[in-house]
């Protein structure tokens, strides 16, 4: 994992420790990184940041290490300045800093609902994290990277009524590092009913790749899909064959089915029935299955997934 370098549109700017506010660019032309050292007190470097930025005009936020623990009530507390937030990244956290399945979140619900206007919503780290959301009128992009993204967390995105959601990736993870969504606490989403601008769907990362293919391929949501990932997870010719015998595929615009256990023949016969269509089916990233190779391990955790297969990224 590394940090973002654009957000929303926009490229981010870590807030440096200590500046004037003449020598700063115009607030809403950057997304704004809070990201603090060691030798830097977290509530100094806000309090900086809050009394030299015009908060008003602050279009996206990005927090990284050690403003990342700063609670969300500070956010909140600021909302009635942020009147133009639009988007917000969550735990930009590299690996050196901290790894994925340990990066903490929490209860997004308040940020939410102190922040209607909120367009894009990005979060890093699934350890604590939820979603109990009923609604939200503005969000149209929604993305969670996790090595163990919580079922519940996940059902409560699935069954939300998100009427502008345009794009939605989830990296569901692994039961070891939190994980273990399933096809079922997914199938809301799936229905396609409560999240009518849905256009890109990603369930990504995932140890049931080929349970979420067969459930894509007669999912109501897809239809309305104009491109559609199922990568980096344990993908093998079971899901392969269950999406071409599926509903057709044809209308999209892109099928990502990066890192996979697909064998030759398969990339093959998914390549003929969709490139031709004009889908841009992306197949790289390919694995082989070896349990030999991984030893007992092959077949002791979903982490490296039934017969030696694995997910991109858990720990």
């Amino acid at each position: 994992m590394h940090h973002v370098e654009h957000f929303h549109g926009l490229p981010v700017l870590t807030v440096p420790p200590y500046t004037r506010a003449t020598e700063l660019p115009d607030a809403a032309s950057v997304a704004w990184c809070l990201r603090t050292g060691p030798y830097t007190s977290d509530e100094d470097y806000w309090d900086r940041f809050t009394s030299t930025v015009e908060l008003e005009k602050v279009r996206a936020l990005v927090l990284g290490h050690g403003a990342h623990y700063m609670p969300d009530q500070l956010l909140i507390d600021l909302s009635s300045r942020l009147v133009g937030l639009e988007a917000l990244f969550l735990g930009d956290l590299e690996d050196e800093e901290e790894m994925i399945s340990s990066i903490g979140q929490s209860d997004l619900a308040p940020l939410l609902e102190a922040f209607p206007g909120l367009r894009e919503l990005a979060v890093r780290g699934g350890d604590g994290l939820d979603f109990p959301v009923t609604g939200h009128a503005g969000l149209r992009v929604l993305r969670v990277e996790s090595g163990g993204l919580p079922p519940e967390a996940a059902a409560h995105i699935a069954a939300a009524d998100l009427p502008s959601l345009e794009r939605l990736e989830l990296w569901l993870g692994d039961d070891e590092y939190g994980g273990g969504t399933t096809v079922e606490q997914l199938a809301p989403l799936l229905a396609g009913e409560r999240k009518p601008a849905l256009r890109h769907l990603g369930l990504q990362n995932s140890p049931i790749q080929d349970e979420l293919a067969a459930a894509t391929a007669s999912a109501p949501v897809v239809p309305r899909l104009t491109s559609l990932s199922l990568s980096m997870g344990t993908l093998s010719d079971e899901g392969g064959e269950a999406l071409l015998h599926g509903q057709p595929l044809t209308h999209l615009k892109e099928l990502d089915l990066s890192h996979h256990f697909l064998s030759h023949a398969m990339m093959l016969r998914i390549w003929t029935a969709l490139e031709p269509a004009g889908v841009r089916v992306n197949l790289c990233g390919r694995n082989e299955a070896d349990e030999d190779e991984w030893g007992e391990w092959a077949g002791a955790g979903e982490e490296f997934g039934n017969g030696g297969r694995y997910i991109a990224v858990a720990e």
